[in-house]
């Protein structure tokens, strides 16, 4: 199993700083959240992109997704989501990174037509992506909480450059257990989001095992050569405790938990 942790749990801090935190901590990539407010987003000049890949190279440590907030399934024209989702591919190749997040954001609309849209603006996007040699990821979120209804997008779309991104949170909320979660995203999984929380109604990021969320259960569906990123949603719940001091616990719960069963 290979670790990662998203810089949604360390708002604002400078890329070095990210890159430290991983390497002394033991985990061998990060999710970059892509945003104005973050240093990594769209609007970096080449130049700054050259940096950020520096530094990750300076610290043998892996960029693993641009996460950014394209919503895919959402109203309106097709056009400028295209743009869009076109400008994080091309981030995520720059920086070397393997993935690009996007969520799908249907809102209220009938499923049949969210569904549709966002079936619709990915496989239009699949070449590029493909061409750039970066996977875009549909995420388990909002209008599509459940395993079973991005991979009824995923699966429409059909192509290898697209594929999902498991958030065990939402999946839990959804009401669908690990192994239903698993069994539909399986042939299209790029890796797990772990995180946890003390109920449904309270969600504020808790440490790894301190909370309801079945990451035992979550961790045994997964081959051992995963990829699993720790995103601690901290930007969001600016009083909970500070992501960097849970770091190393974090990851030894992780690998107790996914150590091979005897």
């Amino acid at each position: 199993m290979k670790l990662a942790f998203s810089t949604l749990g360390v708002p604002g801090l400078p890329i070095s700083e990210v890159v430290r935190l991983a390497a002394e901590h033991g985990y061998q990539g990060v999710e970059l959240r892509a945003h104005p407010e973050e240093p990594v987003h769209p609007g970096l000049s080449m130049l700054e992109r050259a940096d950020v890949v520096e530094e990750f190279k300076r610290g043998g440590i892996e960029i693993l997704t641009v996460a950014g907030y394209v919503r895919v399934a959402a109203e309106g024209e097709d056009q400028p989501v295209l743009d869009e989702l076109a400008g994080l591919v091309e981030l995520a190749r720059d920086l070397g990174a393997r993935n690009v997040r996007v969520f799908p954001g249907g809102g209220d609309q009938d499923p049949g037509t969210a569904d549709a849209a966002a079936a619709r603006r990915l496989a239009a996007a699949a070449p590029y992506a493909a061409d750039m040699g970066v996977r875009i990821l549909l995420e388990t979120h909002d209008s599509h909480r459940a395993g079973a209804a991005v991979a009824r997008v995923v699966g429409t779309v059909g192509h290898g450059s697209i594929g999902a991104l498991w958030d065990i949170m939402h999946t839990w909320l959804a009401g669908e257990e690990p192994v239903a979660s698993h069994a539909v995203l399986a042939p299209h999984l790029g890796y797990v989001q772990v995180k946890d929380i003390a109920s449904a109604e309270d969600t504020e990021p808790l440490a790894l095992g301190a909370g309801v969320l079945p990451l035992r259960a979550c961790l045994d569906t997964l081959d051992a050569d995963s990829w699993v990123c720790w995103e601690y949603e901290k930007r969001w719940h600016p009083g909970a405790a500070k992501l960097p001091g849970l770091l190393s616990a974090g990851r030894e719960h992780l690998l107790r938990l996914g150590a091979p069963k005897q």
